[in-house]
């Protein structure tokens, strides 16, 4: 837990800080049983020091785990072998008195790298993967995936020109050579084929990178993961032109036959009410859930949930601590889920490790699923809607116009297309509709104009989102 259970000290057991595999084996059966699938967070490029394997790699240098990880010897100053930053802060190399040798940690110093270079510890990964499909686990997404190979020479890393004083310093270096390494595309080949041993699996991959180096992930003839994250909602910059210009751009790299996926919001990246208020973030909502591809919703931001203050005194997350004061702390959007009015927002029966919102006897599911016009009733009209129309599951994507600060797009086929306009301004704008049809509203952010004829025009409110459909 040095890292929030992204330091793995048994990849085939539950910790017993959560329960048991037994525990396990029924929540996955309770989730089958009510027809939802389960998918694992799956953390290969790096292990606890705590692991039995870690433990054996640095008792001696001709351990037989000892090539499991990833050993240096100093540099000829007897400082660090190169001048590799960990993605926390300081160098990812940490010195081992008793070899005498450096391990790298691309993350805490609690976290060394696995050497996927060895076959030994790709083999060992892989049964990971059987041991929980065995179980019936529906997937993994796999922490960190661009991180899995390095540089065999580890050069140093070159200096980012367009490095800032107030940014992590991980970014002051250009990660050439340890991230990204064009080996790691035949790692991936070989964890999908593990996953396709068994049916109806899938495999996600955590990336950040820009998108002509994302869709490599879906790897040569789609023989990578199925979902290579895409993460570009999250830093765009908020305006209609900018937007269709992504979406057209990810769009036109997708590999043939690649499978589009969409991410707003995670563990590591401020909430969307906190990014864009709570207006757009009803928008943002409407954008994910009526773009072409997989949908991924982070919990909280169904109920816009904002940006939790945390007191010094309660903070967890080791980047924060490592770099205070540059807003790294990922602790405001992991704060308990607001589930009710109940003591602790009916999160836990004692007080949580993190602070609830402010709001939280308002903000909660059990308050908002009672309000009709709550941002977490949108979610659900949106998901129903979506699940329902093809034309949003599976149809295609048409761009028709960015005028005034409005995304308009089409989504469907010649037989039924649904047009979505985005007001991503706090005025009202006059939406032109295609060759003045006459349309019907058949969902708006606000949930107040289902069902609303309009011909030729249509007015947006200020951050309003329409779905419309022809109307005879």
């Amino acid at each position: 837990m040095a890292d929030f259970g992204y330091d793995v000290a048994d990849y085939c057991n539950i910790d017993p800080l959560f329960g048991t595999l037994a525990d396990f084996d029924v929540v996955l059966s309770e989730a089958h049983r009510r027809g939802l699938k389960v998918i694992l967070d799956f953390v290969p490029n790096h292990t606890s020091d705590q692991h039995p394997w870690f433990a054996e790699s640095r008792s001696a240098r001709d351990s037989a785990k000892r090539d499991f990880y990833i050993w240096r010897d100093p540099a000829p100053d007897g400082g660090p072998p190169n001048n590799w930053i960990s993605n926390f802060g300081g160098s990812a190399w940490e010195y081992d008195e008793q070899t005498g040798q450096y391990y790298y940690h691309a993350f805490l110093k609690e976290q060394p790298d696995l050497n996927w270079r060895n076959p030994a510890v790709r083999a060992a990964m892989y049964d990971v993967l059987r041991f929980w499909m065995r179980r019936g686990v529906d997937g993994f997404r796999v922490d960190v995936i661009w991180h899995l190979m390095k540089d065999p020479d580890f050069r140093d890393n070159p200096p980012n020109p367009a490095f800032q004083p107030d940014q992590a310093e991980i970014q002051s270096f250009l990660q050439v050579h340890s991230a990204d390494h064009p080996d790691v595309h035949g790692i991936i080949a070989e964890m999908r084929k593990v996953v396709d041993e068994f049916d109806d699996r899938v495999l996600i991959g955590e990336i950040y990178l820009p998108i002509e180096r994302l869709v490599a992930y879906y790897g040569e003839d789609l023989s990578g993961a199925h979902l290579p994250f895409n993460f570009q909602l999250i830093s765009a910059a908020w305006h209609a032109p900018q937007m269709e210009a992504l979406i057209k751009e990810y769009e036109a790299a997708l590999p043939e036959g690649g499978w589009p996926n969409w991410v707003l919001g995670n563990h590591d990246q401020p909430r969307i009410a906190a990014r864009l208020g709570e207006a757009q973030a009803r928008v943002a909502a409407m954008l994910l859930l009526t773009l072409r591809g997989t949908p991924t919703l982070y919990y909280g931001d169904e109920i816009g949930l904002p940006k939790v203050e945390i007191p010094p005194e309660e903070v967890h997350d080791p980047w924060e601590k490592n770099e205070p004061g540059l807003g790294l702390g990922r602790d405001p959007q992991r704060t308990p889920m607001q589930w009710s009015d109940a003591p602790n927002a009916g999160f836990s029966r004692t007080k949580p490790w993190l602070p609830l919102s402010p709001d939280w006897r308002e903000r909660n599911v059990e308050r908002m699923r009672a309000e009709r016009g709550s941002i977490l009733n949108l979610y659900r009209r949106l998901l129903v809607y979506r699940s329902e129309h093809p034309a949003l599951a599976t149809g295609a994507y048409h761009s028709v116009t960015t005028e005034n600060d409005v995304l308009v797009y089409e989504r469907g086929s010649q037989e039924r297309r649904l047009l979505v306009a985005l007001n991503f301004h706090d005025e009202e704008r006059i939406l032109n509709l295609p060759a003045g049809q006459t349309m019907r509203i058949m969902l708006s952010t606000h949930l107040d104009r289902d069902g609303e004829v309009v011909r030729g025009s249509a007015s947006l409110r200020p951050n309003e989102g329409l779905i419309l459909e022809p109307s005879p």
